[in-house]
């Protein structure tokens, strides 16, 4: 309980604060905490991705992309209130959604009597790997888990580039003097 509202604040302050570095902060710290809720659910595979993409990776990027262009942030004309109609809209039909789940944590959930099972039983012997979730993440699960790589990696060349043009157009108009 105490991650959860810990969460729940750092989201407020995120929502609240007009500072972009303040934000990219509370960002990182966000990744953090979602983090240390993953270790606590036993996903720790999800947990130290979380980490090093959430908090580590995507925190050098925002930092690095508000230096090249700039913590200027413009004040909002208006307060926006379909936003968050939208969004309490979306989560209160996210826990409705979840009184139809069977509690958490039950051995006889529908998740763990369709493949979990054989994965248990079989995997050492079929893949060879002493691992139970190193032999569904990579063999099991091999073309998901390179499809996944390859979107970040995309996404992460792809933000390079965006930032490398940005570097380029700046320094062509200190070359040019500033003119357009």
């Amino acid at each position: 309980m105490v991650l959860l509202t810990l969460l729940a604040a750092v989201t407020i302050g995120v929502v609240r604060t007009r500072n972009l570095f303040g934000v990219i902060v509370l960002a990182g710290i966000y990744s953090f905490l979602m983090a240390s809720v993953l270790i606590v659910l036993d996903a720790v595979d999800v947990a130290m991705t979380e980490a090093a993409v959430g908090a580590g990776v995507s925190t050098v990027l925002l930092l690095a992309t508000l230096h090249l262009t700039g913590s200027m942030e413009y004040p909002r004309p208006r307060q926006a209130y379909l936003p968050l109609f939208v969004a309490i809209g979306t989560g209160a039909a996210i826990v409705w959604g979840t009184y139809s789940l069977p509690p958490f944590g039950t051995a006889d959930a529908p998740i763990h009597k369709h493949v979990a099972p054989r994965y248990l039983e079989q995997s050492i012997k079929e893949t060879m790997v002493p691992n139970v979730v190193t032999s569904v993440l990579a063999d099991y699960r091999g073309y998901d888990t390179l499809g996944e790589t390859t979107v970040i990696f995309t996404a992460g060349i792809g933000v390079l580039l965006l930032l490398k043009g940005r570097r380029r157009r700046r320094a062509d108009e200190q070359t040019d003097g500033g003119a357009p």
